[in-house]
């Protein structure tokens, strides 16, 4: 293979303007807006929900995503184990990436849906779709700005409860008109 950079730059330079407006184009189907969840927020959502099920005796890790599914947060809480991670960061992705597109606030809904969709199967094989619950919306109004995913409870409709334990903590600080979660 000739490795010459007179024969590598004009390939880079054609797939340069492609690969711009793909990433573009993919964030636009998830986010019309430039508003944010704010990185104060985030963190306190993200730690009432590693809180409340440390409380209830389940060691988790929450994680907050903006509406492109990039980690704000990462939060892993005492003795929780290392998959817990990886969990709660593709619950997240999961929501904030399918839930708009798909219409549903929290990942429990979305996995109801996915179960009767023959389609079901190979969305779930997309990379860091997980179909369990355990992660909700953060909406302002009527746009999801963020997601925050819960792993590590024993079962996911307790993870997702911790997670929208950690949403109503912020809620009423939201920038912009609030739409409340269903």
């Amino acid at each position: 293979m000739n490795t010459d950079s007179r024969y590598v730059r004009p390939t880079s330079a054609l797939l340069l303007p492609f690969l711009l407006l793909v990433s573009s184009s993919a964030t636009a189907q998830v986010q019309g807006s430039d508003r944010i969840l704010p990185l104060d927020l985030a963190v306190e959502a993200a730690q009432e929900a590693v809180q409340t099920c440390a409380a209830r005796g389940w060691p988790v890790t929450a994680t907050v995503v903006d509406a492109a599914g990039v980690v704000r947060v990462q939060l892993k809480g005492d003795r929780s184990t290392i998959h817990t991670r990886d969990s709660s960061f593709r619950k997240a992705y999961t929501q904030v990436t399918l839930g708009p597109v798909f219409g549903f606030d929290r990942l429990s809904q979305g996995v109801e849906k996915f179960r009767a969709n023959p389609n079901g199967a190979a969305i779930a094989s997309l990379p860091d779709i997980l179909l369990l619950a355990g992660a909700v919306a953060v909406k302002v109004d009527g746009e999801t700005i963020a997601a925050i995913g819960v792993g590590g409870a024993p079962g996911g409709d307790r993870d997702e409860d911790c997670a929208v334990q950690g949403l109503a903590k912020i809620v009423d600080r939201l920038p912009g008109a609030l739409e409340r979660q269903r």
